[in-house]
């Protein structure tokens, strides 16, 4: 495999964040919630990072998301990513309240990003893989 392909920067799977990977193939985004405390959380993780619990469960999102914070990459730092140019990555929360870094996709200028911008979920898959991004909504 090409060092420089998006493939060779596929996500690496365990047995906790599987579940994870494998609901966004399905079309689903899902977080991590604490059945002690109640707290919502995103990336996958073992125990409740509120109150280390190790009592969670999936859930499912509703797709809806307000952007939080975003950088616009004018050069690629990897070749995987030259094509981009230029790209956005955001800080997105979750209507539910989980944060995770995603792209929001399907705009032409990135000058119309603001605080607190609506956001909808549309998954895509790049290099074989289901990815969470987001579209304005």
């Amino acid at each position: 495999m090409d060092e420089h392909t998006i493939e060779s920067l596929a996500p690496e799977r365990d047995a906790i964040n599987s579940p994870y990977w494998d609901s966004l193939a399905q079309g689903r985004l899902t977080y991590q919630c604490c059945n002690a405390c109640h707290k919502a959380w995103l990336p996958p993780r073992s125990e409740c990072p509120g109150c280390l619990s190790d009592d969670w469960a999936w859930k499912e999102a509703s797709g809806q998301a307000k952007l939080i914070s975003w950088v616009v990459y004018h050069i690629a730092y990897h070749k995987a990513f030259e094509h981009r140019v230029p790209y956005n990555v955001a800080v997105v929360e979750l209507a539910e309240g989980p944060r995770l870094i995603s792209n929001v996709v399907g705009i032409e200028d990135h000058e119309s990003l603001v605080i607190d911008q609506p956001l909808q979920l549309r998954i895509e898959t790049e290099g074989g893989v289901a990815l969470p991004r987001f579209v304005l909504a």
